[in-house]
């Protein structure tokens, strides 16, 4: 717990994240830092609303958790309505699988370009004493416009494909009880391929490849920051394939701890109950996932890109394993803890997104009209995919009359709360430690530190409230020394726009 005689300063809500939430930040009389923490201020409740419904229902009722991500809380429901339905992943037909992967790798894409290119790149490509109304996706375009366009056009792509399949980029619907409801039409699949309404997937494949030119070009001119920067060891947990191999749909648990040990080794996923616990703290919303073998102080991990690429063993697309070959070379060991290397992670994972979406538009059989296949009724269910964001696992129970009674979702963020809240405690006091006056630069790399987790605060909670950015500044006696209020108008825009 912090000193009772302790300065509080507080950063509310963070900004250019996905929902709501807050940093304190702890100092004692010497000025140094006792303790930092990010604040999950929203509250949860879809766990419990959805229960009473039919569990057909479920796929389309939890998309609502996000605008963000949708599809990924779409497809792990329906894995586990599929199971409900008597189904595992490889009873479904060939088609309504390819389709799914189509729909997930689609998703995945275009919500990494959405963070790298308008969440993230203001925090790489503009210096951190850039005016805050000028530090967002405004100010990427106005000192990069072609990439700032790309950007654009990539989230598009993937967006797109998600419309294609569900029939709406937000909210559509694709996935049924064993399967799909629709089929891709050929006029649909030469839409991506053909490149005349909008750039092929080959091209998405070739801008992935430059901007990773561009990024390691980036890390090669600023690694002293990036190597430093909220670097901690840690665990990190991911699914892979049947041969080691990257997988964001469909696989087995690996986790390895900092050095690089596994500590989960290919767990059935549908088996997370018994290696995972959950813990509580008074001050979040948010909980506290751990492997229950190594405990609560030592069983966390982290997830999402890096995550992923570290507990991988190869991509199973070329491109991407070459950018994999490269990204390890360059950091000179494995796994790499270091938080600023999500981005370079993250687009990898979409070049490996879109050399899958091209594999899966070549293929013919994604217009077969083979979709559904039927399974003998059972009590429970339980879907986990690599979700743009990390491990995302959905849980459902239902009775005899197939009304949902039970459900538990971890969501990706709820994963990544204690090594982002640990990222935040490196990261204030290395600030701190520098300089003793409070500014604004400053209080933005402990929220660069939040943002590379590319957290989506809505999925784990339910928001509420208007919170506009509120700094507050404490002497170690309680007594208010001063107070910095920013415009919420601005601050409650997830872009930053």
């Amino acid at each position: 717990m912090p000193n009772q005689k302790t300065t509080k300063i507080t950063i509310d809500p963070v900004t250019r994240v996905e929902g709501h939430g807050r940093v304190t930040i702890h100092l004692d009389e010497q000025g140094e830092v006792s303790e930092a923490r990010f604040h999950i201020v929203e509250f949860r409740g879809f766990e419990r609303f959805i229960q009473g419904h039919p569990y057909w229902e479920v796929p389309v009722l939890v998309q609502r958790l996000c605008g963000i991500c949708p599809v990924s809380h779409h497809l792990a429901a329906a894995k586990a309505i599929d199971q409900l339905h008597g189904l595992m992943p490889e009873d479904l037909s060939p088609t309504a699988t390819k389709l799914r992967r189509l729909l997930h790798y689609g998703q995945v894409f275009q919500s990494h370009a959405l963070h790298f290119f308008y969440l993230a790149s203001p925090d790489l490509l503009l210096k951190g004493d850039t005016p805050v109304t000028e530090r967002n996706i405004v100010g990427v375009v106005m000192a990069n416009k072609d990439l700032a366009k790309r950007g654009i056009m990539m989230r598009k792509f993937g967006q797109e494909i998600i419309k294609a399949i569900t029939g709406k980029r937000i909210h559509g619907v694709a996935a049924v009880p064993g399967g799909n409801y629709k089929t891709f039409t050929p006029e649909e699949r030469w839409f991506f391929l053909d490149g005349k309404a909008i750039p092929s997937v080959d091209t998405m494949i070739e801008w992935t490849q430059e901007t990773l030119q561009m990024l390691r070009q980036y890390h090669e001119t600023n690694r002293a920051w990036l190597d430093s920067f909220a670097d901690y060891p840690s665990g990190h947990l991911g699914l892979v394939g049947a041969q080691g191999e990257l997988e964001l749909y469909d696989g087995q648990l690996r986790a390895i701890d900092a050095s690089g040990q596994r500590t989960l080794n290919d767990v059935p996923a549908q088996d997370y109950r018994k290696y995972f616990g959950e813990a509580v703290e008074p001050w979040t919303y948010l909980k506290f996932p751990y492997l229950k073998h190594l405990g609560r102080a030592d069983g966390w991990n982290r997830v999402g890109p890096l995550a992923r690429l570290n507990v991988c063993s190869h991509i199973g697309t070329p491109l991407a394993e070459q950018e994999r070959q490269r990204f390890f070379g360059f950091s000179g060991h494995s796994p790499v803890n270091r938080t600023l290397y999500y981005h370079w992670a993250r687009l990898i994972e979409m070049l490996h997104c879109a050399e899958v979406a091209r594999q899966l538009l070549n293929d013919p059989e994604i217009l077969s009209d083979d979709l559904v296949r039927e399974g003998q009724r059972q009590e429970e269910g339980v879907g986990v995919v690599e979700a743009p964001r990390g491990t995302l696992m959905h849980h459902y129970r239902a009775d005899e009359k197939g009304q949902v009674t039970w459900c538990n979702l971890i969501v990706s963020t709820t994963h990544n709360n204690e090594p982002m809240n640990r990222a935040v405690r490196e990261v204030a006091r290395r600030e701190l430690s520098r300089q003793k006056e409070i500014t604004e630069p400053m209080l933005n790399q402990v929220e660069i530190a939040i943002r590379a987790y590319d957290p989506c605060l809505s999925c784990a909670t339910h928001a509420i409230g208007d919170m506009p950015l509120r700094i507050e500044l404490f002497s170690h006696d309680g007594q208010l020394m001063g107070q910095r209020t920013k415009n919420s108008s601005l601050y409650n825009n997830p872009l930053g726009v």
